[in-house]
């Protein structure tokens, strides 16, 4: 019996909100917001797919900081400890999957893309991820308007005036 690969996408938390002009925008009212924002985004795009989505953000230089690790809505959040960037924590956790799932990691940083691919794991660009992403609403929005036609019966679909027309003859037994 062959295992079923999962499939893990590690996202570079502020290198994509520093790339997607919605995001950008968001960080304009503040950091926590774009957060939020990229979250949700991957948390909608997670629940499409099947893919376990993790978040990280940058807490190195946060004083103090022990890091953090939950879930929001199905996609896993980390903040790093004190002294530890995300590439080092994406890095590390790529290493520590090995080969047996498929591991993309979204990052814009040209450095990052090399040191994950040479350690297994596909490299996406924050442009190419919400490329993906906007590709996929859209087949989402397309199939929602296919199924709305579907739904729409002859009644739906025929004027109302000789809908009631019709409806008069049938229960005045006259027929059609």
């Amino acid at each position: 019996m062959v295992e079923k690969q999962e499939e893990y996408l590690f996202v570079d938390g502020y290198n994509v909100i520093n790339a997607w002009p919605e995001l950008i925008e968001a960080k304009s009212v503040s950091l926590e917001t774009a957060r939020d924002k990229l979250v949700d985004i991957m948390s909608d795009y997670a629940a499409q797919t099947g893919t376990k989505i993790i978040v990280v953000f940058d807490a190195h230089h946060v004083e103090g900081s022990c890091g953090a690790h939950y879930f929001i809505n199905g996609v896993e959040v980390v903040f790093t400890r004190e002294g530890e960037t995300a590439d080092a924590y994406i890095e590390r956790s790529v290493d520590s999957m090995g080969k047996k799932d498929k591991v993309r990691v979204a990052t814009s940083d040209w450095i990052e893309q090399q040191i994950v691919m040479g350690r297994g794991a596909i490299r996406v660009s924050a442009r190419e991820l919400r490329n993906e992403i906007l590709a996929l609403a859209e087949k989402r929005r397309r199939q929602e308007e296919i199924q709305k036609l579907e739904r729409n019966t002859l009644a739906e679909r025929v004027d109302k005036s000789i809908l009631r027309l019709i409806l008069e003859r049938f229960k005045g037994g006259k027929g059609a």
